[in-house]
């Protein structure tokens, strides 16, 4: 059995046990098994990649606004897993290349490139957004706004390892503010693009809202369980000390609440208003078996980690606060799977290779990405001048 060699003086992975290997090869089986299913029924692939991609997106959106949010609120305990978030982050180039099969199957996977489809009275004033040109145009403004920050934060962060320069951790504040507010933006219109524009007749202020709760939970337990796994591997077990553990934990309840709390929002407002429009969606998500699919999501993504984190030992566990990371990263998926599917399967869930495929495919490489940035720079920021704090931090 291969281990991962961890040097405890610069605090460098210098080798990951061949994990990264077996990530590109399964990441790589996974596209070559997709290419040979597209002979079968290429828009259900397209379908099913554009789960896989989302899914995967998020999780470094998640790492990203971590990374912004701890700059802006100057936090000690969370410089020790800054660098994991950082790196998380650090994969936003290679997802942006693997957008390009979304761009490339627009036609089956959108409704509104159809003409017929945008000429109807009720969606017809919304040609001028949802339009071919217009939609790259903005996706690739989506990605050069997240790759300028989340890169140029990074440098920061490399550039102060080394002893950087005076002010630099003013800097790592000036660029998150404005980078935050920019993030709020883009994957607002991301999801409306992406995601919302599925069912053209459809729309939900919120929807913005509801998918950067998903991804800001879902990239909490991304990291949770990376600093967890590392652990068990004997790298950073004395860096991330259980107090850090117990944070992580009470961001993984709190975000799970308000997760819970923007969902209802949307649900009720759209129960009340009572506009067929708009209904419909949800209607769609109980017909046949995407009944249990929303039944999952509602105890699954909300009743379940509750309860579970609401006590202070299980957030001091790392064998419950591990589980719940996994947990909630696989309701996440299911969550991304029930927003966007059922626009395709009105009428019951189609779980297939397809799904299976893709799924492997951006994650092995994103994931082959991630260890491989891992190993060009130590694992915490060295040159934090708060770093020695953070190891001994204590949480009352």
């Amino acid at each position: 059995m291969t281990l991962m060699k961890f040097d405890d003086v610069s605090y460098r992975l210098q080798d990951d046990g061949g994990l990264a290997r077996r990530a590109l090869i399964a990441g790589l089986a996974g596209f070559c098994v997709s290419g040979f299913l597209a002979f079968y029924d290429v828009e259900h692939l397209l379908q099913s990649y554009l789960t896989s991609f989302i899914y995967w997106l998020t999780l470094a959106l998640g790492g990203f606004f971590f990374v912004m949010l701890h700059h802006l609120t100057n936090s000690t305990w969370s410089v020790v897993l800054r660098r994991l978030a950082e790196r998380a982050a650090s994969v936003l180039p290679v997802l942006a290349i693997l957008f390009l099969p979304v761009l490339i199957g627009l036609k089956s996977i959108f409704p509104w490139t159809d003409e017929s489809v945008m000429a109807g009275e009720i969606i017809r004033h919304k040609s001028p957004y949802l339009n071919p040109p217009f939609f790259i145009i903005r996706s690739i403004l989506y990605f050069a706004a997240w790759i300028g920050v989340s890169q140029f934060l990074i440098r920061l962060s490399i550039e102060q390892d080394s002893g950087g320069t005076p002010g630099i951790t003013r800097k790592f504040r000036a660029v998150s503010a404005p980078g935050i507010l920019i993030f709020a933006v883009t994957v607002t219109f991301a999801s409306f693009d992406w995601i919302m524009s599925l069912d053209p007749h459809w729309y939900s202020t919120i929807f913005g809202v509801y998918l950067f709760s998903g991804s800001l939970l879902a990239g909490l337990s991304f990291l949770t369980f990376m600093a967890i796994y590392f652990r068990g591997k004997g790298v950073l077990d004395k860096s991330i000390t259980e107090e850090h553990y117990l944070d992580l934990g009470r961001l993984l309840f709190a975000f799970t609440v308000f997760w819970a709390y923007i969902a209802f929002s949307q649900y009720f407002l759209i129960w009340y208003a009572n506009i067929p429009e708009e209904t419909i969606w949800f209607a769609h998500r109980w017909e046949g078996s995407w009944k249990y699919f929303s039944l999952l999501i509602v105890f699954g993504h909300f009743v379940l980690p509750f309860f579970v984190l609401i006590s202070r030992p299980a957030k001091r566990s790392r064998t419950v606060l591990g589980f719940i990371a996994v947990w909630l990263l696989f309701v996440h998926w299911v969550d991304i799977y029930w927003l966007i599917m059922p626009n395709f399967a009105e009428h019951a869930a189609r779980i297939t290779l397809f799904d299976f495929c893709t799924w492997i495919g951006v994650g092995g490489i994103m994931i082959w990405r991630l260890l491989q940035s891992l190993k060009s720079a130590p694992l915490v920021p060295v040159g934090d001048e708060r770093l020695e704090s953070s190891l001994k931090i204590t949480t009352g």
